[in-house]
């Protein structure tokens, strides 16, 4: 298993500077957050893209692809009633795709919780319905771009819809897409109550992609969660992707953020070892 990190906790630092810190550190790869780059990715030319790609295959690291896909540019809802939004989304989805594929991504990450929400007068299943065909509309595009489109199941506290890896799972096996799979998020699923062990095993066919995090919204090694026995169960199933750091809380500062995330994640991978 390797390991990535997020961008977006680095603040407007430069993504050549991140790149390097990324590396310094020991990380494999990055998971990038577009809205830190542009309000639209369409503002991003194929130059840029190929400078980003470039950039870090200078510093041996991969971009492992994309989350927080629908807070900019305003007016994004994955599964809005309304034809016109949910069209304008599913436009953009592509354009994300396409936007993923160029930077040398290969995984977009589906959370933005508050872009789909089931709206008051809408039931859950039509909901899921008109999700799964905007995701089903967008998938030629995907696997014309080599890019996966993971569902992120989130906790109550952040959505009413798609809360556990259950859930999530069901909705790959029925879209049944190879470009279509979940990802399992550690800190949205203790908050959900779930147990992430238990879910590792569960979803381990559906799964494609891994959020490590605390509870607490901080990084590995800045709570109580126990991360041993959570790589365990991912070298168990013979998951070799990746496990990418993502925060909420940024105050530590990125660069101890980075560092005692990623140290916490290379000392459990030592006990395993042992």
């Amino acid at each position: 298993m390797k390991f990535a990190i997020c961008n977006e906790l680095f603040g407007k630092q430069p993504l050549e500077e991140i790149f390097g810190t990324a590396a310094r550190v020991g990380y494999d790869g990055v998971e990038i957050a577009p809205f830190t780059l542009a309000s639209s990715v369409t503002e991003i030319d194929a130059a840029r893209r190929n400078e980003i790609r470039q950039m870090a295959a200078a510093y041996h690291l991969d971009i492992t692809g994309i989350h927080w896909l629908f807070i900019s540019p305003e007016g994004l809802y994955l599964n809005h009633p309304d034809d016109k939004i949910r069209s304008f989304t599913r436009e953009y989805l592509c354009d994300l795709i396409r936007f993923c594929g160029d930077i040398g991504g290969h995984v977009m990450v589906v959370g933005s919780p508050k872009q789909r929400d089931v709206l008051p007068g809408q039931t859950y299943e039509a909901t899921w319905d008109r999700t799964k065909t905007v995701f089903e509309s967008c998938l030629p595009v995907a696997e014309e771009h080599a890019v996966t489109i993971c569902m992120e199941p989130l906790d109550r506290e952040q959505t009413n819809f798609v809360n556990t890896p259950i859930e999530a799972a069901r909705m790959v096996r029925e879209i049944s897409h190879p470009n279509f799979r979940m990802i399992v998020d550690v800190r949205a699923t203790l908050c959900q109550g779930e147990d992430v062990v238990a879910s590792i095993h569960s979803v381990k066919d559906e799964m494609a992609y891994f959020h490590l995090n605390d509870a607490n919204g901080h990084g590995p090694g800045f709570g109580e969660v126990d991360f041993v026995p959570i790589l365990q169960a991912l070298q168990e199933i013979g998951y070799d992707g990746y496990g990418s750091v993502e925060v909420f809380d940024f105050s530590p500062g990125a660069e101890t953020i980075a560092s005692r995330s990623f140290e916490t994640l290379m000392t459990a991978k030592e006990k395993i070892g042992k």
